[in-house]
């Protein structure tokens, strides 16, 4: 039993008569009798009561006919599925992230991407540079966002914009209405900095011949947050986190200056053959950035 023979039984089945499923189908009456004749002596089972004037299904060719229409109705599902895949409809992203590395862009690029292929999922895995890389290089990511440098024998690589930094204080570590200040109006202030770029913000004060008072450092960004509202000084941040401040009584500036943070980028393993569903991501990244 094939496929071709159960869309001639639920021809046959649909239409009672052979010569109106062989028109339906295309094809003479002869050929489609035998194979109904074919498929019944497979079965070892008559699948129709035959009139002159009309074919019903036996008991049998009940079960048949409602099998029949789930296993057609899983084999067009499934051709379809497969050319989604293949052209990049459908299918897994397998993404992989460190810390806090695309945070802000990575989501903008992703609604976007959700947009042109809403049945994409997604998995995302997080760890540091060379747990990604080790992932990438196991094949168990697509692409991964590090921190550079890397070896650009290996990866193709996608620089990542460097994040802007701002400040977040209660108003009286703040007295200020301007939107960006600089970092040196905060030489008297206790700093709360998130370690990855505490080199960064020291080096800009010692450029200046000045020694930045840090009152705390952290891996994570909340517990800095949390120190500001409580007044013990102002924090230096990611921009990304500004939406953890919405409905706070934080005052958030930019900061004039860049702090050359250390960059990061998208990459992937080079010589390796990238499904339809990555290529337009990558291609999508590209653009964005760009």
């Amino acid at each position: 039993m094939d496929i071709r023979q159960l869309k001639y039984f639920l021809a046959v089945a649909e239409e009672g008569l052979v010569t109106k499923a062989a028109v339906r189908l295309h094809i003479t009456q002869s050929p489609l009798s035998q194979q109904i004749i074919i498929l019944e002596k497979e079965l070892g089972t008559p699948l129709f009561v035959r009139t002159k004037k009309h074919l019903y299904l036996t008991e049998a060719g009940k079960v048949l006919k409602r099998r029949a229409e789930q296993i057609l109705a899983l084999d067009k599902n499934t051709i379809k599925e497969v050319r989604d895949t293949a052209q990049g409809i459908r299918g897994k992203l397998a993404i992989g992230i460190i810390n806090s590395s695309g945070r802000s862009l990575l989501p903008e690029i992703i609604r976007e991407y959700i947009q042109l292929y809403p049945h994409i999922s997604f998995d995302l895995q997080q760890g540091d540079t060379n747990h990604i890389l080790e992932l990438l290089d196991s094949h168990l990511l697509d692409v991964g966002f590090v921190r550079l440098p890397i070896d650009d024998f290996l990866y193709n690589i996608i620089p990542v914009p460097a994040e802007n930094m701002i400040l977040a204080a209660l108003p009286e570590s703040l007295a200020t209405k301007d939107e960006e200040l600089s970092i040196l109006a905060l030489k008297d202030k206790p700093l709360l900095v998130q370690r990855r770029y505490l080199s960064c913000v020291s080096a800009f004060f010692h450029q200046n011949d000045l020694e930045p008072h840090i009152l705390c450092t952290s891996d994570e960004i909340i517990p800095l947050l949390t120190w500001a509202l409580a007044g013990l000084g102002v924090a230096i941040v990611p921009e990304f986190s500004s939406p953890l401040l919405q409905g706070s009584s934080l005052l958030v500036r930019k900061i004039i200056q860049p702090l050359g943070t250390d960059s990061s980028a998208l990459v992937w393993r080079k010589n390796t053959v990238l499904s339809a569903a990555v290529e337009h991501f990558i291609t999508l990244f590209r653009t964005r950035i760009g």
